[in-house]
C-alpha cells in the first residue's frame, strides 16, 4: 500500500448510499475506505476507532445529524477533515456546515471525478465547496445582516489591497481567479489571503468570506 494513502470514513443512514460512495472510490490506490457508520453517534465512535483522514458525512440522519457530529469530531480530533455529502441543495445547510468547520460540501449526485478531486484537495489541506451554492449562501447572509450595520473593527486592520482580495473571496473566486482580476501573481494573492485570515482571526478563507458577506462586503463589491 502506498505511504500517502488517504483514509476515508463514510457516514450515511442509507446502505445504498454508503455502497455507492465506496464503489466510486474503489480502484483508486491513493484512497482507502477504512470504515462506515449510519449516524452521527456511530461516526464519532468510528473516528476514534479508525482514525480516518477524511469523513464523508451525510447531514440528515437519525439519532444524531451530521452537523452535530462534525462539531464533536472536530473538538476531539481537529486534524480530521469532514466533507458533507447531502441531497439537499440548501444554502442554509451550507452556512451551517461552514460554521461547523466542514472542509467540503458535495451533493449526492456528485460524479466520481469530482468526488475524488475533492478528496485530494481536502487531503492537501484545502477546502472544496459547491461554488454556485456558496454564492447563494453568501448572498443570503448579506440579506440577513442588519441594515446599516457598521464595519467590524477587524476589517479596519486590512490594507486597501487586502480589502479587494477579501471582496473577491466573498464572491467565491479562487486564488488564480483573484490574481487574474487584480493582475498580480498567485503567490501574492496567497500571501494576502494568509494575512487576511490572521487579521480577521478566522480559521480559513471560507470563514473569511462568510465574515465579509455578513458585513456587507459582497454587496459593496457587486
Amino acid at each position: 500500500m502506498a505511504a500517502n494513502v488517504t483514509k476515508i470514513l463514510i457516514v450515511d443512514d442509507h446502505p445504498m448510499v454508503r455502497d455507492g460512495l465506496r464503489g466510486m472510490l474503489t480502484g483508486d490506490r491513493s484512497l482507502q475506505v477504512v470504515g462506515e457508520a449510519s449516524n452521527g453517534a456511530e461516526a464519532i465512535s468510528a473516528v476514534g476507532r479508525f482514525m480516518p483522514d477524511i469523513v464523508l458525512m451525510d447531514i440528515r440522519m437519525p439519532d444524531m445529524d451530521g452537523l452535530q457530529a462534525i462539531r464533536e469530531i472536530k473538538a476531539a480530533h481537529p486534524q480530521v477533515s469532514v466533507i458533507m455529502v447531502t441531497m439537499y441543495d440548501d444554502p442554509d445547510y451550507l452556512v451551517d456546515a461552514i460554521a461547523a468547520v466542514a472542509s467540503g460540501y458535495l451533493l449526492k449526485d456528485v460524479t466520481r471525478f469530482d468526488l475524488t478531486q475533492t478528496l485530494r484537495t481536502v487531503s492537501q489541506g484545502g477546502t472544496s465547496l459547491n461554488p454556485e451554492l456558496m454564492a447563494r449562501s453568501l448572498k443570503r447572509l448579506v440579506t440577513k445582516s442588519q441594515a446599516g450595520q457598521g464595519e467590524s473593527s477587524p476589517f479596519l486592520a486590512l490594507t486597501a489591497r487586502e480589502r479587494q482580495v477579501l471582496s473577491c473571496l466573498a464572491k467565491g473566486l479562487s486564488n488564480k481567479e483573484i490574481a487574474a482580476t487584480l493582475v498580480v501573481s498567485v503567490a501574492t494573492i496567497k500571501t494576502h489571503v494568509e494575512h487576511i485570515i490572521q487579521k480577521l482571526g478566522v480559521s480559513d478563507r471560507t470563514q473569511a468570506a462568510v465574515m465579509a458577506a455578513t458585513n456587507g462586503m459582497l454587496e459593496a463589491a457587486a
